[in-house]
């Protein structure tokens, strides 16, 4: 990945002020060389204090910080890490989650899942888009053209032809002439005649929580006979399927004149978990076939593929209306704009009112292709198609889908066999997710226009850069099954990060998502020219009360000031001392006076010439907060007066 490095002005106190940020854009690896002292490169200065000897949660985290927003994972993962080892109480969620990722990001995979588990126990959590509000248009609302899907086979397929999906509650019912899925008692040792397969049957399979098919079995009752059995469907209540048979009723097998036995499309009721009382319905004939029956969402309409008299082509799309129980009107044609010369078949009306069915009589790649067009009373709108995937070279067909959710289709294209090649696809549209929102001041909500937003991938990978503009709007796509971390930054803000985790299955949601996430940065607070403490965001040094002596806790402190007076041979400090307001005013003044100096003497017996420090007393006069003179206070509010300032001379 191509390293963009920046001197990140205020990451957190490490680094400069506005005006030094200014002076400087990029630098490599944070190396940086000061004019008059003006700013510290913070970085060499807390390696120097490691190498010295002293070490502190704070000291970690601020080296990772240089390393980890100048994109350098590797060097950023020694010092998380680090962090995570030798302070695990003083580590926050974010320590861990980063330290996880830049060790990720340099393939340490074990340590990376033993961090994220850490981090997850601890409460940490990436931002879900399960936890935004879904404001997508149902699937295909829009049309098809513009749409992108995923495919793939069913884990139900056979060697054999297996086509024909319908929605049966949480199953799916399809048909399959593979015998070895047959009960032995229905086992049939004839073949069919036009393709030398056993007769198809119908066959229900369950979907799982990611809504993949397994366990096919044979529907129950008398549906499946010697003959032909596919394409149902069922009303919403379950009880009642149409689907197509081979010219056999009764064990009776009828024909026409040429000895051809024809499709007619049968009703069964369910009783129990079986289905029988097969009835034929009334415009079946003898002399045509019937077929590949599908409803309308208010079942008030059976769709159908026919050649009887009155068919434009091969075999047309008609429909009948369903007037009451066992009551049908007249077939009724959908027409020239629907029906061609060639074969329109397998039809399908969605919960949204799409009508899809295969042709090969209209403009397709080849063979049967899927079109659909969205039907309103007796009138339809154009005919749309789709591209690839879903259509191929060959024969793509029985295409069924719940809007915004998930579908089904048959082709043979992954095979030479003609019918036998037959396998059931799932489809569903592609998991594209796009991410947009304002990036704004963290108080106010004013826009930060100019803003850098980058799309990291979890691996720290920089996917996508963008500067915002006066809108401060950025928007990325990002797909499923993956963790981002969305970063923004801007001169005078502290850095932000956002890190997002997509759905797992992308099945089992509906598309298109769009997510309104704002960015909101908080400003940083500069450091004034002289406050060196400041600068290299120093802990204050405390001191126990009514003594003077240096704790080992404030060596780690002056550990940063020695390292800045050891790079920078010219720098000079002043040290300013304080006390709480316990005691006299006059011998405050003079206790101070002592911490000023042991504080003195404490860098002086590290080497540091006398005449670049100096070094007062202020006593109670500068006090942090209201513990003054009678007013009552914790020791913990009274320690933080209890301090010393390093200010900057020259």
């Amino acid at each position: 990945m191509k390293k963009y490095n920046y001197i990140l002005c205020f990451l957190f106190g490490l680094f400069l002020s506005t005006n030094a940020f200014a002076q400087v854009g990029q630098v490599e690896k944070a190396n940086a060389k000061y004019d008059k002292y003006d700013y510290i490169d913070a970085r060499e200065i807390y390696l120097k204090v490691v190498d010295n000897g002293y070490k502190s949660a704070e000291i970690y985290r601020k080296l990772g910080d240089t390393y980890y927003f100048n994109s350098e994972y590797s060097g950023a993962a020694k010092w998380y890490y680090d962090l995570t080892k030798d302070f695990p109480d003083e580590a926050t969620q974010t320590d861990y989650f980063r330290a996880a990722q830049c060790l990720k990001s340099i393939g340490q995979l074990e340590e990376y899942n033993k961090l994220m588990a850490e981090y997850k126990a601890r409460g940490g959590m990436a931002k879900s888009v399960h936890h935004y509000k879904n404001i997508a248009d149902t699937l295909f609302e829009k049309g098809v053209n513009d749409k992108l899907f995923e495919i793939e086979k069913v884990a139900v397929n056979t060697s054999y032809s297996d086509f024909g999906p319908a929605f049966y509650g949480d199953k799916i019912v399809f048909a399959s002439s593979d015998s070895d899925m047959k009960p032995a008692e229905s086992q049939s040792a004839d073949l069919s005649g036009w393709d030398n397969q056993p007769f198809l049957d119908l066959y229900e399979a369950t979907l799982d929580e990611n809504l993949n098919l397994n366990k096919a079995k044979a529907l129950k009752g008398d549906v499946n006979s010697p003959y032909h059995e596919s394409t149902a469907v069922f009303t919403k209540d379950g009880n009642t399927m149409y689907f197509t048979r081979n010219n056999y009723l009764d064990g009776k097998k009828g024909h026409n004149k040429n000895n051809e036995v024809k499709l007619k499309i049968y009703k069964a009721t369910k009783t129990g978990d079986a289905w029988g009382n097969i009835k034929e319905l009334p415009f079946n004939d003898d002399s045509y076939s019937v077929g590949h029956p599908a409803l309308s969402p208010e079942e008030d309409r059976l769709y159908f593929a026919s050649d009887m008299p009155g068919t434009l082509g091969m075999s047309d799309i008609w429909y009948v209306k369903l007037l009451g129980p066992d009551i049908y009107s007249d077939p009724v044609n959908m027409g020239e704009v629907i029906n061609t010369p060639a074969r329109e078949t397998f039809p399908f009306v969605s919960q949204e009112n799409y009508l899809y069915f295969s042709s090969d009589g209209h403009a397709g790649i080849g063979g049967l292709d899927i079109f659909t067009t969205k039907v309103e009373g007796d009138m339809h709108h154009a005919i749309l198609s789709f591209g690839e995937p879903i259509n191929s070279t060959k024969d793509d067909f029985s295409f069924i889908i719940k809007e915004g959710r998930i579908g089904y289709f048959a082709s043979n294209r992954d095979g030479d066999l003609g019918s036998k090649s037959d396998d059931i696809y799932q489809i569903w549209e592609r998991c594209e997710i796009q991410i947009e929102g304002p990036v704004v001041e963290e108080k106010t909500g004013k826009l930060i226009p100019g803003a850098e937003v980058y799309l990291l991938d979890s691996d720290y990978n920089e996917i996508k850069k963008l500067v915002v503009g006066d809108d401060a709007t950025f928007s990325f796509l990002l797909d499923c099954q993956e963790q981002y971390i969305i970063r923004a930054k801007k001169e005078g803000y502290d850095p932000r990060e956002e890190v997002i985790e997509t759905p797992e299955n992308p099945k089992t949601i509906e598309m298109p998502i769009k997510l309104n996430m704002p960015l909101a940065l908080k400003p940083s607070d500069p450091c004034p020219p002289d406050d060196l403490g400041c600068r290299l965001t120093l802990q204050p040094i405390y001191f126990d009360f009514d003594k003077s002596e240096i704790r080992p806790d404030a060596e780690v402190e002056l550990a940063k000031i020695l390292a800045a007076l050891n790079e920078y041979p010219k720098l000079k400090i002043h040290i300013e001392s304080h006390t709480d307001s316990r005691g006299s005013d006059a011998y405050n003044l003079k206790l101070s006076e002592r911490r000023a100096q042991s504080t003195l003497q404490w860098l002086l017996g590290k080497g540091v010439s006398k005449d670049r420090l100096s070094a007062k007393g202020y006593g109670e006069t500068q006090l942090l907060n209201n513990c003054s003179n009678g007013v009552e206070c914790s020791e913990e509010e009274h320690e933080l007066n209890r301090r010393s300032m390093f200010i900057i001379v020259e």
